[in-house]
């Protein structure tokens, strides 16, 4: 599994959310949608079946087991420490999805030229995620709540848990 494995899943979840039409789409929009390559997304795609995450069609993702990975692997697979301050798009707790939930005076951000938040570098999954949330309201939430997988302490942790069941368990 590599990062991207995760940012395009999560695309697909996300994509299914908002249409409520799963499989509708094809590997070269999926490739538009996240400023990556199409073999990339092909790529990913193989790597996610072989992992037990998608069907054998790549259509649909298996939402129990990308869950499970999501709450129980992530942080031990793609760890990550909160870095310098820059300006960027915030991410993991101070995201939109769960700004009202915490108060805090540290910032998380993906650091992003275009971002107006001033915040702990957190480096995003892939590099293109700033551009591509800023596309897919959706996407950016999924991928805020599993950057507190990655960062947060343990009570962030738990809504964030609540939070992605919410939305990849339709």
């Amino acid at each position: 599994m590599r990062p991207l494995d995760i940012v395009v899943l999560l695309k697909i979840v996300a994509l299914e959310q908002s249409d409520r039409q799963e499989g509708q789409w094809l590997k070269k929009n999926l490739a538009e949608w996240l400023q990556i390559s199409a073999s990339e997304v092909s790529e990913s795609l193989n790597r996610s079946e072989i992992a037990g995450l998608v069907d054998a069609t790549h259509r649909n993702v298996l939402r129990r087991s990308l869950l499970e990975f999501l709450q129980f692997g992530l942080r031990y697979v793609f760890p990550q420490r909160p870095g310098a301050l820059v300006t960027g798009m915030p991410t993991a707790h101070s995201a939109p999805v769960l700004a009202d939930y915490f108060v805090a005076a540290d910032a998380y951000v993906w650091p992003d030229a275009f971002g107006s938040v001033r915040g702990q570098a957190i480096e995003p999954l892939y590099g293109t995620v700033p551009q591509a949330c800023r596309q897919d309201p959706a996407l950016y939430d999924l991928l805020a709540l599993i950057d507190v997988l990655r960062v947060g302490r343990t009570r962030e942790i738990a809504l964030a848990q609540t939070k992605l069941n919410e939305r990849i368990i339709l």
